[in-house]
């Protein structure tokens, strides 16, 4: 699957537009990784098990984004975007988008 933030793909050309393309992801946080990110709140730093905990979110949205964009029959995604946002004070929504198209080498 080629993914791409912009409108089209260089060296292919579109096809079809198949239309909207997404995936999501609900991270919770855990009791461990607040206790480590608590201490880290206190000396400063980068919370390492939080930017891990959503680095895994976002890979979970993106390959759900691209199983839809498979089964609706697109081969590439254009106008892909990322947002997060808080949906409760101990959780965070992922939502991975785009445009599904169908491609071919120009």
């Amino acid at each position: 699957m080629i993914i791409v933030t912009t409108d089209n793909v260089s060296n292919y050309q579109v096809t079809e537009t198949i239309g909207y393309v997404k995936g999501s992801m609900v991270q919770s946080k855990n009791i461990g990784r607040d206790i480590l990110a608590g201490l880290k709140n206190i000396v400063g730093g980068e919370i390492k098990e939080y930017t891990e905990m959503m680095d895994d979110a976002r890979k979970i949205a993106v390959a759900r984004m691209v199983r839809d964009a498979e089964e609706k029959g697109a081969n590439a995604i254009v106008g892909f975007r990322l947002v997060s946002s808080a949906i409760a004070s101990n959780a965070s929504e992922i939502v991975a988008y785009g445009t599904g198209v169908k491609v071919v080498n120009s």
